[in-house]
C-alpha cells in the first residue's frame, strides 16, 4: 500500500503529469456539468488528447477526466435540476430543492465535500484490495448480475411512499421503454413502429433531459405570472457555493462512508456503474434514515448518499479493468481500448508485471478528488450566477441547452423530439402524481436486467433452477430484494398491530 502511494504520487507530481491531470480534471467537470454529456462520452471526448502520451500518463489523464466529470454532473443537478451525467439523476431529489429555498452553495458544497471524500475512499479501497476485490467479482455471473439489477429496481419502493402504486406503475413503463429497440441477442426490431430512431432504443440522456429538465421549465412557467418575472428566477439563493460548517460535514459523515463503500462495491461489479451506485445508496439512506420523510424535500443526507456513491464507483469500476483486464463500465471500457492500442497486455498480470499503472491510476485519483473541489467551485460560482437571470430568459436558455445535448448525443433530431416529448410525459407524471425518477431507474436497469436473464437462461440450459435458484449470491440478493418490495406492505400492518394493543 505504502509503496503503491508513493509510486503514484512520484509518477502524477511530475510537473508535466501534473499539468495534463489538472486539464483533465478541468475538461471533466466542465463536460459533467454540460447536460447530454455522460462521464463515458467525456472519456471518449478526451481520448485523443491521450494518444500521443506515454500509456501510464494517458490512463492518469483519462482517470481525471473520468472522476471529474461525475462530479461535474451535481453542479447542474443542483442548480437547474439537469443531471449533467445518468449517476447524478438522484442528486436533483434533494440538491434542486435546497437551492430553491435558497441554499445552493450549501447544496454544492455537500456534493463537492461528498464527492472528494467518495473518490478518496474508492481510490485507497483499490489499492488496498484491488486483486482480492476483483476475484470476487469473478463469481459474478448472468444470474448474479440479474439479482444486482433486480435490486437497483427494488428500489422503487422507496422512491415515493405516498404513492406506491403510481411509482411502480411509472418504473414498469421505464421497463417497457428499455425493450424498445434490436432485440440484443436475435437483432429483431422490437415496438420500434418503423421508426429508424428507435432502433438503437430509447436513448437513456434525452429522456432524462426531458423529465427533469424541459418539465421543470413547463412547471416554473405554468406557475409564474407577470409579477413574478419581474424578480430574479430564484429570489433569495445563495450564490456563494460555500462548503458546509465543520458541524455540518460531521453530521453527515456515517452517510458519507456507507455510500462510499456501497458505491466502490457496486463500482466493483461489471456493468453495474455509477447510476446504480447512486440510486441504491439513496435508498439504502432513505431506508435507514431516522428523517426518511424529508428525503426529495432538500435534505443534505440525499444530497451526500448520491454524490458519495457515483464517485466512489468510478474507483470500483477500475478494479476489475486493472486486476482482470475487465472493464467495469463504459468509461472503464473506452480507457482500456486506448491501453491496448498502446500495447499494454490488459489482464490478471498486469498488475504483477506493470505496477506503475495500478500506482497511476491511484495517484490519479487521489489528486482528481483534491484538485476538483477547487476546480468545481470556480465553475459552480460561474454556473450560480445565471440563477439572477429572469426566468422568461433563463426558461428558454435552459430549454436551448437541453436540446444542444439531445441533439450532440447522436447529430440528429430524432432524440431532440424523444426530449420534448419525455418532457411533456414528466409534466403530466408531476400533474398526475405518477414518479419521473422511477421511470428512469426502470428505464437504466431494465436492459440489463433482460440480457442478464436471458443470459443466464441459457447458460442454464432452459432451466430456471440452474439459472438462479441454484445459486447462493442470486438467492440471497433475491432475498434481499423481496425484502425491499415487501417492507412497504408489511409496515402498515405491523403499525395497525401495534396500534391495536
Amino acid at each position: 500500500m505504502l509503496n503503491t502511494l508513493i509510486s503514484g504520487l512520484q509518477i502524477v507530481l511530475t510537473p508535466s503529469t501534473f499539468i495534463l491531470i489538472f486539464a483533465g480534471t478541468v475538461v471533466g467537470v466542465i463536460f459533467g456539468a454540460m447536460p447530454g454529456v455522460s462521464a463515458s462520452m467525456a472519456v471518449a471526448l478526451a481520448l485523443p488528447f491521450a494518444y500521443p502520451m506515454n500509456g501510464v500518463v494517458a490512463i492518469a489523464f483519462l482517470c481525471s477526466v473520468y472522476c471529474a466529470s461525475i462530479t461535474g454532473g451535481g453542479i447542474t443537478a443542483i442548480l437547474f435540476k439537469i443531471p449533467g451525467t445518468p449517476s447524478s439523476a438522484p442528486t436533483t431529489f434533494d440538491g434542486y430543492p435546497m437551492a430553491q429555498r435558497g441554499e445552493a452553495g450549501k447544496a454544492l458544497g455537500f456534493s463537492l465535500v461528498a464527492s472528494a471524500v467518495g473518490g478518496l475512499i474508492a481510490a485507497f479501497c483499490m489499492a488496498i484490495v484491488s486483486e482480492p476485490l476483483a476475484a470476487v467479482a469473478l463469481k459474478f455471473g448472468p444470474g448474479e448480475l440479474f439479482a444486482v439489477a433486480f435490486l437497483g429496481l427494488s428500489v422503487l419502493t422507496c422512491l415515493d411512499n405516498g404513492n406506491l402504486i403510481k411509482t411502480i406503475l411509472s418504473g414498469l413503463l421505464g421497463l417497457f421503454l428499455a425493450t424498445i429497440g434490436m432485440d440484443p441477442q436475435t437483432g429483431v426490431a422490437r415496438f420500434t413502429w418503423g421508426n429508424t430512431t428507435l432502433l438503437s432504443g430509447v436513448e437513456m440522456i434525452p429522456v432524462m433531459i426531458g423529465l427533469f429538465a424541459v418539465t421543470e421549465v413547463l412547471k416554473q412557467t405554468a406557475k409564474r405570472d407577470k409579477k413574478d418575472d419581474k424578480g430574479s428566477s430564484m429570489d433569495g439563493v445563495d450564490y456563494k457555493t460555500a462548503i458546509p460548517s465543520a458541524k455540518e460535514f460531521w453530521a453527515v459523515k456515517w452517510v458519507m462512508l456507507r455510500s462510499s463503500l456501497l458505491g466502490t462495491i457496486v463500482g466493483i461489479l461489471p456493468g453495474a456503474g455509477a447510476t446504480i451506485a447512486s440510486f441504491l445508496s439513496y435508498t439504502v439512506e432513505k431506508k435507514i434514515s431516522k428523517h426518511a420523510d424529508q428525503f426529495g424535500t432538500g435534505i443534505a443526507d440525499g444530497i451526500v448518499a448520491s454524490e458519495a456513491a457515483n464517485n466512489a464507483a468510478t474507483g470500483g469500476a477500475m478494479v476489475p479493468l486493472l486486476a482482470l483486464g475487465i472493464p467495469g463500465g463504459n468509461a472503464a471500457a473506452i480507457m482500456m481500448s486506448a491501453l491496448v492500442l498502446k500495447g499494454v497486455q490488459m489482464g490478471p498480470l498486469l498488475v504483477k508485471n506493470q505496477p506503475d499503472y495500478l500506482s497511476s491510476v491511484f495517484g490519479s485519483m487521489l489528486i482528481t478528488n483534491i484538485i476538483m473541489v477547487f476546480v468545481s467551485l470556480a465553475i459552480a460560482k460561474v454556473f450560480a450566477k445565471i440563477l439572477a437571470i429572469p426566468y422568461s430568459i433563463l426558461g428558454p436558455v435552459i430549454i436551448m441547452l437541453a436540446t444542444i445535448g439531445s441533439y450532440a448525443l447522436k447529430n440528429g433530431t430524432g432524440d431532440v423530439v424523444l426530449m420534448m416529448f419525455a418532457g411533456i410525459v414528466g409534466y403530466l407524471f408531476v400533474k398526475l402524481g405518477y414518479s419521473a425518477a422511477a421511470l428512469v431507474l426502470g428505464l437504466v436497469l431494465g436492459i440489463m436486467c433482460e440480457e442478464n436473464l436471458r443470459r443466464a437462461y441459457q447458460i442454464g440450459a432452459g432451466s430456471w433452477n440452474e439459472a438462479i435458484f441454484t445459486k447462493p449470491i442470486a438467492m440471497v440478493l433475491l432475498l434481499v430484494c423481496a425484502a425491499m418490495l415487501l417492507f412497504p406492505i408489511i409496515k402498515p400492518l405491523l403499525s395497525k398491530k401495534k396500534a391495536d394493543k
